[in-house]
């Protein structure tokens, strides 16, 4: 089994910041990458941005320049770091990661159960 636990959400004013940490445990072989995905009310979940093992990112254009993704302290965790926050950032913020529990290269995807960001005045 494999756990992925997000923290670090809450409300903020336009123009804040905010940090998000996952947490991902379990019979974990080996992660080829984590990030992070949104979904906002009545909209589609979409990605925000993610971090290979290699150290590669990637992120959606409307969040570059102001979000960061990077490694956490811990071992199998990342975080989103969060500037200029808007209000069109409002929305669910889920944790996902590729994961191998097996040793044989196979890699599936796991989510967290989200956590809220609320960017309002």
């Amino acid at each position: 089994q494999v756990r992925l636990v997000e923290s670090g959400g809450g409300l903020v004013q336009p123009g804040g910041s905010l940090r998000l940490s996952c947490a991902a445990s379990g019979s974990i072989f080996r992660i080829y990458a984590m990030g992070w995905h949104r979904q906002a009310p009545g909209k589609q979940r979409e990605l925000v941005a993610t971090f290979t093992n290699g150290g590669s990112t990637n992120y959606a254009d409307s969040v570059k320049g102001r979000f960061t993704a990077s490694r956490g302290d811990a071992e199998n965790t990342v975080a989103l770091h969060m500037n200029s926050l808007k209000p069109e950032d409002t929305a669910v913020y889920y944790c996902n990661a590729q994961i191998d529990t097996t040793a044989r290269g196979v890699y599936r995807d796991y989510w967290g159960q989200g956590t809220q960001v609320t960017v309002s005045s």
